[in-house]
């Protein structure tokens, strides 16, 4: 027996671990297309581009470890059912709740790591996620100048460059200031850098010129200079604080927050939801698992194959992703609505639970196949 759950075990490990590889490297690859940007635009670093996709991969896992173990019951048990292995086991006199306990097994292992994902993992990673996304986006010194386009910098300034040399050095200048609407600012030079300082980004400029226009007096100053520097902080200014969204704050937080320590109010019911879910969550795993075996273990096991079964599991599954989503949603508009998140993932665990272990006689006729059988009622063979 010990032997025989081991091979289950090391079947349903194996398909599930491919199957999330797979899935997590397609997810890292939209993650990754969309940053790509930062990095032609920004100037990033590989390293600083591999920790912002990497960051939001945790928040992808805990869709992504239930949904591997599913399609890894599915597989697993089909294969073993078109190899006849299925057959002789339930011949041999097991059970389905025997045959299912390696995926049972499984199916807790990954609620607990589930909950450590959605309790401390996933809200400390898209926190980080967000810091950095911030110091990025306010910080001048991750800014590529690109040649030969106008690089916008802010609605408000804009700079171009004929040709860069290194890193920091650049030549054929033309920046544009337009912070102060009424006396926009052009500035020119032949050559210059991009430099960062204690005070912040700085730009130096040799050999060029400053114009000023007056709007309102329509006067035009002009000012030569072998060297120039203006600062950069203003450009796009660093708010004092960073509002936190709901899913970069802890579950904790998220369950005890009031109204007024939402930035608007009508967010109040998404940041409640959003605590609610990161507990009952991790519940689905159980009843996915679950609802694989019921479709794949009881009744009668056809020699065609188990494409009905599995074709039934898989409208199921998909009919609880909409429920799920359809409650989140309407969670976040009625609060009242909230303990149905809980309902919809322990009831149907504990009724695929009863019907699994029970195997109503009702439940069993929907999975008979009189005419193409190999086993009845778990111990008769024929062929």
């Amino acid at each position: 027996m010990k032997r025989l759950n081991r091979y289950l075990m090391r079947q349903l490990i194996t398909a599930a671990a491919l199957v999330g590889f797979v899935m997590t490297g397609v997810i890292w690859l939209f993650v990754s297309v969309r940053a790509v940007e930062s990095i032609i635009n920004r100037g990033l670093s590989l390293k600083l581009f591999f920790s912002l996709t990497m960051l939001q991969i945790p928040n992808f896992l805990v869709h992504i470890l239930p949904f591997s173990l599913f399609i890894a019951i599915l597989f697993v048990y089909s294969r073993l059912n078109s190899d006849r292995e299925l057959v002789v086991m339930r011949a041999a006199g097991l059970s389905p709740i025997s045959l299912a306990k390696p995926a049972l097994i499984l199916a807790f292992l990954l609620t607990v790591i589930g909950y450590s994902l959605t309790l401390y993992v996933t809200p400390t990673s898209y926190q980080k996620f967000r810091d950095m996304q911030w110091d990025i986006r306010y910080s001048l010194s991750h800014i590529l100048l690109k040649e030969g386009v106008f690089n916008t910098a802010s609605k408000n300034f804009t700079i171009f460059v004929r040709e860069r040399s290194g890193k920091s050095e650049l030549k054929g200048l033309l920046a544009h200031d337009t912070r102060n609407a009424d006396k926009p600012i052009t500035y020119i030079a032949e050559r210059g850098a991009m430099v960062k300082t204690a005070g912040g980004a700085r730009v130096l400029m040799f050999e060029g010129l400053r114009q000023e226009v007056d709007k309102k007096t329509d006067k035009l100053s002009t000012l030569y200079f072998d060297r120039y520097s203006f600062d950069l902080g203003g450009v796009t200014p660093k708010p004092s604080e960073r509002y936190r969204e709901a899913r970069e704050r802890m579950v904790g937080e998220l369950l005890a927050i009031k109204k007024k320590d939402v930035g608007n109010p009508k967010d109040f019911g998404k940041f409640k939801i959003e605590g609610h879910q990161r507990l009952s969550t991790p519940l689905n795993t159980l009843a996915y698992v679950l609802l694989a075996l019921v479709c794949l273990l009881l009744g009668d096991f056809s020699r065609k194959g188990q494409m009905k079964r599995i074709l039934l599991a898989s409208i199921l599954f998909v009919g609880f992703q909409v429920i799920s989503l359809s409650l989140i949603n309407l969670g976040a508009k009625n609060l009242d609505l909230i303990p149905l998140l809980y309902a919809n993932a322990t009831i149907p665990t504990v009724i695929f639970l009863l019907i699994l272990v029970f195997q109503p006689r009702g439940i069993l006729k929907l999975f008979s196949n009189k005419d193409d059988a190999d086993i009845s009622s778990g111990n008769r063979v024929s062929s």
